[in-house]
């Protein structure tokens, strides 16, 4: 596959990607972003034209920039405005851990809700334990726009694929596109049971941490590529 095709299909799984955030309701108007490395680019990226609703994402509508957030290419930079602190969070990712090709940054209710919550995501449910041992949190430091953030936003991070911004939202990235959607599918799924738990009134309970441990685990076993790839699969036939 050519550099050109390779980047046409990141731009179609890119758009159906914004498409499904925004069915399971995870959009924030205009804000929030997802960005997809292209693979044989020198740290070239794709991220949304600002202003443009997740539901109505195109392939077109994505803007390849490059590690100082400069638009590659000569397309037009007043029509392809980049959100500045989208730029920020996704850049100091990108860069540091090559390992990854897509970050999703949201701000739903309930992550918001967890993301302020001094214990952060607690091990109540399945869903939860996906990410147990294996979730970092970045503490709030204003809107991200100043580029100074990126090194301990980078360090907050660390080896794990997903992170809860204080005060702030969820952060999930994936060596994948479709690892990538589990992941804050995932990790929304979790903090939605947890603000209900918590505000049933009633005491919880938790797994063990043996059970905890071994549940994550369970997660990363040979076949978990295979499953994320017919769960993608499963919602492009959604659009």
């Amino acid at each position: 596959m050519t550099t050109t095709n390779t980047e046409a299909q990141v731009r179609r799984d890119l758009a159906a990607l914004y498409r499904l955030v925004a069915h399971f309701r995870m959009t924030d108007l205009i804000d929030t972003h997802i960005s997809a490395r292209i693979p044989g680019t020198p740290d070239h990226f794709l991220i949304n034209r600002y202003g443009v609703l997740f539901d109505q994402m195109r392939p077109e509508d994505l803007v390849k920039i490059d590690a100082n957030g400069s638009i590659v290419g000569d397309a037009d930079p007043v029509k392809n405005r980049v959100n500045a602190a989208g730029f920020t969070i996704h850049s100091a990712i990108h860069m540091a851990r090559h390992d990854l090709t897509c970050v999703i940054h949201t701000h739903t209710p309930d992550g918001m809700a967890v993301s302020c919550q001094k214990e952060g995501l607690l091990p109540l449910t399945q869903h939860a334990l996906k990410f147990y041992g294996r979730l970092s949190y970045h503490t709030y430091e204003g809107i991200a726009l100043d580029l100074d953030e990126r090194e301990r936003l980078v360090n907050d991070l660390g080896q794990n694929d997903a992170m809860i911004l204080r005060n702030h939202g969820l952060l999930a990235a994936g060596r994948t596109i479709p690892a990538a959607f589990q992941n804050i599918l995932f990790l929304e799924r979790a903090c939605q049971a947890q603000v209900k738990a918590l505000s049933g009134g009633r005491e919880v309970i938790f797994p063990s941490s043996d059970v905890c441990e071994r549940t994550a685990n369970q997660f990363d076993r040979g076949e978990a590529d295979e499953i994320r790839e017919l769960a993608w699969q499963a919602a492009l036939r959604l659009l």
